[in-house]
């Protein structure tokens, strides 16, 4: 079934050899190509159609020796899943031959119905365009299935008029309007000024197990992807007994197979466990970029579902599938970077006088505050609700937990313009084996949906199959 025998393959082989990265364009473009590449990409250039064409030839090779005869054009519409329209490189000659090509063309543009998504109102059947443009930002990657590989390329929808028809348009305006504030901030604080700001996320994608014997006998769960029927199992989670703990022989495999999937996507899968529910389990990602960690997130809600049913499964993402036990959400875990990595929600070491970290601190701050409404409405959907207020899912109120020791801090400065100065503090067991351990500046709070910890804010409203976006 598989081209590499990745028990015994080091990850370090055979990791990102389905995405075209940088390493993989450089053996198709020349240094000075993938320099102007680079230039759109950090928007200090324009897409050159020229460039369009080396790109395109550049992909269509890689794609090519990795066995594709397809393209598709992959967006992100209104309907929370991801949408594909597949072309072959197939080009006829005269004699009854044809040419493999893929242009620069049909690289950044393709067309369809932008009236079959939902659109609320911006297209219409007699006026129905829509586009998809290439994400120069986002790299292109080889999808199998059954080994069948196609080349997929990440895309922006959008209408005739330019209005936004899916969830990545959006994600990249806002992404861009936070870089552009940021840097002014940073300038009038007189730091030295960084070229780019980049919005990170690192998502936690919960869900749930169910045999698929289990599930082609239950018409609930295969047309709604949930019950809505039936009584609560004899056994639920109780006895706390099966958050974190071992993993069984079948899953455990599953998970194997799952990240060899995901590492040869370049996607950097990093934690897994047994959630508190039973059959529940969790799988975290490395942080990134969040345009591409978005992206990423839906391909991974993809391969999870695809490798799930090879191992004779079922993945549920479905935010509340079964009454009585915990439902199942998308923890995304949010922070501000410079380019060269200056996390800029990190605390230095005296606290206090951070006066940086003090001033994004209370710009997020402002920012739940007067968008609440909008903040609640993005995690607003049918499983979602159900999820919600219940099973130790946050509230459905939008609230901000910062810690005893951030509280107080920005209390005394409200009230005195300065505070006493802190100081480290650190866990002691009375036992000489084990080590002290630094606190961290909050304890963790599931009570709120939006929580400071310690260095990001997580944002536990968001259900498990919705985009990150």
């Amino acid at each position: 079934m598989f081209d590499i025998d990745y028990a015994k393959t080091p990850v370090t082989d055979f990791y990102g050899i389905n995405c075209f990265t940088e390493i993989e364009m450089g053996k198709y473009l020349s240094d000075y190509v993938i320099r102007e590449l680079k230039e759109v990409q950090r928007g200090q250039r324009e897409l050159s159609s020229e460039l369009a064409d080396h790109v395109a030839s550049a992909m269509r090779q890689w794609a090519l020796a990795k066995g594709a005869t397809h393209f598709c054009h992959w967006f992100q519409p209104l309907t929370g899943l991801t949408a594909e329209k597949h072309d072959s490189f197939i080009t006829p000659t005269k004699g009854g031959k044809v040419l493999l090509e893929f242009s620069g063309k049909e690289l950044i543009k393709g067309e369809g119905d932008a009236s079959a998504f939902p659109n609320g109102g911006l297209r219409a059947t007699f006026e129905a365009r829509g586009y998809t443009a290439w994400d120069t930002s986002s790299p292109a990657f080889l999808k199998e299935v059954s080994g069948v590989k196609t080349l997929y390329i990440p895309t922006a929808f959008f209408s005739y008029n330019g209005e936004a028809l899916d969830k990545k348009v959006p994600l990249l305006r806002s992404v861009q309007a936070v870089e552009k504030q940021t840097l002014r901030v940073l300038k009038a604080l007189g730091k030295t000024p960084a070229k780019r700001i980049i919005v990170n996320i690192g998502p936690e994608q919960e869900y749930f197990l169910v045999d698929k014997r289990f599930y082609d006998e239950r018409a609930d769960l295969r047309l709604a992807g949930r019950t809505v029927m039936g009584n609560l199992g004899a056994k639920g989670q109780e006895l706390n007994d099966h958050y974190y703990g071992t993993i069984g022989d079948r899953v455990t495999v599953f998970m194997s197979e799952l990240n060899y999937e995901l590492w040869k996507l370049g996607i950097s899968s990093k934690t897994q466990h047994k959630e508190a529910a039973p059959n529940q389990f969790e799988i975290a990602v490395v942080y990134d970029a969040a345009n591409l960690s978005t992206d990423h997130n839906q391909l991974l809600m993809d391969v999870l579902q695809m490798v799930a049913l090879r191992h004779g499964m079922v993945a549920l993402l479905h935010e509340k599938p079964f009454a009585g036990v915990n439902g199942s959400g998308k923890h995304d875990n949010w922070s501000l970077a410079t380019e060269d990595g200056t996390n800029l929600y990190a605390p230095g070491n005296d606290l206090e006088e951070n006066l940086q970290f003090l001033l994004f601190l209370t710009a997020f701050i402002k920012a739940m505050d007067e968008y609440a409404p909008l903040i609640r409405a993005g995690a607003a959907t049918a499983g979602n609700d159900h999820r919600l207020g219940s099973s130790e899912a946050p509230p459905a109120i939008i609230s901000i937990y910062l810690g005893e020791q951030l509280s107080s801090i920005l209390e005394a400065i409200t009230k005195e313009g300065s505070c006493a100065k802190g100081k480290s503090q650190y866990v002691k067991m009375g036992i000489s084996a084990l080590p002290q351990l630094p606190k961290d500046l909050t304890d963790r709070n599931r009570t709120s949906p939006i929580a400071f910890t310690g260095n990001k804010f997580e944002y536990r409203m968001v259900g498990s199959s919705q985009s990150m976006a």
